[in-house]
C-alpha cells in the first residue's frame, strides 16, 4: 500500500534531512512549508521512524483541501476513509495550528475535525455508536491550515523522533537529539571516509553530540531501542517494524577506532553523559574527561570541534558568556588546522570569539533563536583544497 509521507524538520535542516534520506534510498523528497514530502509503503513508514536521524516525525499524509469554514471542514474530514486508518477502540487524539487562515480557533477546529472522524467510523462501521470509549491504540490525527488550505495526517511516530531511548537523567537546557545528528551532518565529519578523525565537545553536559556523532560512525540506527505508535494499529502489518529493525541491525559496525572527545568542567555532567552513552552502546568509543573548555587542546590534526557552549539558564549571566567565549575563541586559535563549528544564542557571538565566521545560519533551539557559526581550519595536504572547502559549504 503505497502512501504519502510528510517529514516535519526543523527549520534550517531541511538539505539536510534530504541528504539523510537519499542515503537511505529516498532520491526525491521536495520540502513544502517545513516539511518533506516522499512516497512509500508500511516498511517505508517502519524504516524511516528507525533510522532518520534529524526528522521530527513520520506522518502519513491522509487528505488537503480548501476550507474557510467549519462546515467546509467537517465535510473534508468526514471524506476520508477514517474506517481504513482507525478502529472503534482507537485512542483518537487532536493535534492542530492555523496559519493566515480563516479558521484560526486551534481548540475549535478540533473539536470540529474528531466529530467528523467519528461520525464516519459510526456510518461506516455500522456500530451505530455515535461515541467510543477509545481505549485502544494512540492515533494522533493532524489537521494543519496554512492560507485555508487543510493539511490532514496521522503521526505513526507516536513520540518525537529525538526521543532516541538513551537519554534518561535531566540536565539543563539539552540539546534536542534531532537537532544535534543534523549539526553533525553540517560538519566535516564524515567517519565513513576517515574513521579516525578526531571529534571533540569540549561543552558536552549530558553528552547528546558526542553520543549522536558515535552512532552515525557505527551506523546505529537511532530509533533502535524504541517503539512507534504504528506498530499497534490493525491497519498497520505486524512484521514491519521488526524486519526494518532487523534490516538495520545488519548494518551496525561491530568495531571501530573512533577518536571522540567529550569534556565539561562540571563533573555531574561528566557522569550524566557516560552514562547516556552507556544506554547508548557507545560509551567505550567516547573518551571523557572533566576540563575547562577554555584549555582545550589536542596534539590531533584536522579535527572537528563542535558544540553547543552554555548560555541563558545554563550560565548566569551574559558578561560571563562573553568572557567565556572570548577565553574559547583564544583556545581555538591554538588549533589552526581545526574546523569548529558553534551553536549559540550570544548576541555578536563572532566579535567575542575574536574571528569572523566562514559561514553561519540561523537555527532554532528549545525555540530559541541561536547561531550556527563554522570556522574551517587548514584543509590536510592530501586534500583538494577547492573540494574540501566545497564540501564544507554544503
Amino acid at each position: 500500500m503505497y502512501m504519502k509521507l510528510l517529514i516535519p524538520v526543523a527549520a534550517g535542516l531541511e538539505q539536510i534531512t534530504k541528504r539523510q534520506l537519499f542515503s537511505l534510498g529516498y532520491e526525491h523528497a521536495p520540502a513544502d512549508n517545513g516539511r518533506l514530502e516522499l512516497d512509500g509503503d508500511w516498511q517505508d513508514v517502519a524504516r524511516l521512524n528507525v533510522c532518520l536521524r534529524s526528522g521530527e516525525r513520520v506522518l502519513i499524509l491522509l487528505s488537503r483541501f480548501k476550507a474557510l469554514t467549519f462546515d467546509e471542514l467537517y465535510e473534508g474530514i468526514y471524506a476520508i476513509p477514517w474506517e481504513h486508518w482507525l478502529t472503534q477502540d482507537s485512542k483518537i487524539l487532536m493535534d492542530g495550528k492555523s496559519v493566515q487562515s480563516a479558521l484560526a480557533a486551534i481548540k475549535a477546529l478540533g473539536g470540529v475535525a474528531k466529530k467528523a472522524i467519528i461520525r464516519r467510523l459510526s456510518d461506516k462501521i455500522k456500530s451505530g455508536r455515535k461515541t467510543f470509549a477509545e481505549t485502544g491504540a494512540r492515533s494522533v490525527v493532524g489537521v494543519s491550515i496554512f492560507k485555508d488550505e487543510v493539511t490532514v495526517t496521522l503521526d505513526t511516530s507516536g513520540d518525537g523522533l529525538h526521543k532516541r531511548g538513551y537519554r534518561a537523567l535531566a540536565y539543563s537546557a539539552p540539546l534536542k537529539e534531532t537537532l544535534a545528528a543534523g549539526l553533525i551532518d553540517s560538519t566535516f565529519y564524515n567517519p565513513d571516509r576517515d574513521e579516525k578523525k578526531p571529534f571533540a565537545d569540549p561543552f558536552c553536559g549530558s553528552g547528546t553530540l558526542p553520543i549522536e556523532a558515535a552512532m552515525k560512525a557505527l551506523h546505529i540506527p537511532p530509533g533502535l531501542q524504541r517503539d512507534f505508535d504504528f506498530n499497534a494499529w490493525a491497519c498497520a502489518p505486524k512484521t514491519a517494524l521488526a524486519l526494518a529493525k532487523e534490516e538495520a541491525r545488519a548494518g551496525i559496525k561491530q568495531t571501530a577506532d573512533l577518536q571522540i572527545f567529550a569534556s565539561d568542567i562540571n563533573p555531574e555532567a561528566i557522569s550524566i553523559a557516560k552514562y547516556h552513552a552507556k544506554r547508548a552502546g557507545v560509551e567505550k568509543y567516547i573518551r571523557f574527561s572533566v576540563g575547562d573548555a577554555t584549555k582545550f587542546k589536542s596534539a590531533e590534526k584536522y579535527g572537528v570541534l563542535l558544540s553547543n557552549p552554555p548560555y541563558g539558564e545554563r550560565l548566569g549571566t551574559e558578561k560571563e558568556v562573553q568572557t567565556l567565549m572570548r577565553n574559547f575563541g583564544n583556545a581555538f586559535k591554538k588549533l589552526p588546522d581545526w574546523n569548529a563549528y558553534i551553536l549559540t544564542a550570544l548576541p555578536d557571538f563572532e566579535r567575542y570569539f575574536g574571528k569572523r565566521a566562514d559561514k553561519k545560519k540561523k537555527l532554532f533551539n528549545a525555540n530559541l533563536v541561536c547561531g550556527f557559526y563554522s570556522y574551517f581550519g587548514k584543509p590536510p595536504k592530501s586534500e583538494d583544497k577547492e573540494s574540501y572547502e566545497q564540501k564544507e559549504k554544503l
